[in-house]
């Protein structure tokens, strides 16, 4: 019984001990770390509020994850919310992606697109079937395609490599083309044998010379590739307006580097425009000579801020000629999307 008492005493005596060190250490780290944020000039939130300022950081860290999963609900989040994302999730792991009940969405609100019902709905067979668009039906490779989903442009460096042969793979298991982005052709791309939109951005990623000019050789050589069925100028992003895209050294690896012929861990700059294409004319200029450069359909992909500069530019093709002079397509780039290299 003794013992047991003594043992007792002692555990509470040592448990007292650590509570008391504990309460040392805190309090001696405190002021260490007021000294530390009352000294420092770098941070303006830490000096004003020294050690419980530290915890802003964690906060806001913190704070992505509360909101995805305790506060947000499902369609509230942007660019993906999260039915979005849990239905990607669910069909990338084989698992059923048909949910009961009705749509989450609120039908109900001014503008809201939804299907209406008829009496008699068509069924399967009753159904019209794409047709076949043709992309430059003069040129010596015009292009075929019926789909109307496709991938539109993401760039090599902005996604990862399994991102892009995963793309890659999809497209062409479903017949779709995938389009390259600015970040130039790599050889990821071409892995799923798709259709490829081969995009030339302002700085000329992968057809470009030392000092950011158009290498011909280069363009003929990425058109070359079977798979590259169509080459688009990129003329501006709707995600950075005004703007042209910088992507920093740290992500500039050897083989994205390689891919977009630019230094290894240097940071890259893209103009905000293709400083040899200024206006209407350069740009029919542009199209003409590339499609006469790779004999594949050649168009423009831009995001409308005003229809004066078509208007314009309708004039110019019509003087030089429509066979001669038109874009085989036009993309129109909307604001919604997103960027990896924004200044």
């Amino acid at each position: 019984m003794y013992t047991v008492s003594r043992l007792t005493a002692f555990g509470l005596e040592l448990l007292a001990g650590l509570f008391l060190l504990t309460i040392t250490v805190a309090l001696v780290a405190s002021v260490v770390m007021f000294v530390i944020d009352r000294s420092q000039t770098s941070d303006a939130v830490r000096r004003n509020f020294p050690v419980i300022g530290r915890f802003r950081g964690l906060f806001i860290h913190l704070g992505e994850f509360f909101r995805q999963y305790f506060f947000s609900f499902d369609r509230q989040e942007l660019p993906f919310n999260r039915a979005e994302r849990t239905w990607v999730y669910s069909a990338s792991e084989n698992r059923p992606t048909i949910q009961a009940f009705g749509s989450t969405r609120d039908l109900h609100r001014e503008g809201v697109p939804f299907f209406l019902n008829v009496a008699f709905p068509d069924v399967n067979t009753e159904m019209a079937v794409a047709r076949p668009v043709v992309i430059g039906p003069d040129c010596p490779h015009p292009y075929e395609h019926a789909p109307f989903f496709n991938i539109s442009a993401m760039s090599f460096g902005a996604l990862s490599v399994p991102a892009v042969r995963a793309l890659s793979r999809g497209a062409g298991q479903s017949g779709i083309w995938m389009d390259t982005g600015e970040g130039g052709l790599a050889p990821h791309h071409l892995e799923g044998g798709c259709d490829i939109v081969f995009e030339v951005g302002t700085a000329k990623y992968g057809v470009r010379t030392k000092e950011g000019d158009l290498d011909k050789d280069k363009l003929r050589e990425v058109a070359a590739h079977p798979e590259v069925k169509v080459i688009s100028i990129k003329l501006g992003q709707g995600a950075k307006p005004g703007q042209g895209g910088l992507l920093p050294g740290s992500k500039v690896t050897a083989e994205i580097a390689r891919v977009r012929g630019i230094p290894e861990g240097q940071d890259s700059v893209s103009p905000p425009r293709h400083l040899d294409i200024g206006n209407v004319s350069e740009l029919v200029d542009a199209l003409m000579l590339y499609r006469q450069l790779t004999g594949k359909p050649v168009g423009f992909k831009a995001p409308l801020g005003g229809p004066a500069w078509l208007d314009e530019l309708c004039e110019v093709i019509k003087q030089r000629g429509i066979k001669e002079s038109a874009p085989d397509f036009i993309i129109v780039d909307g604001s919604e999307g997103g960027t990896g290299a924004a200044p």
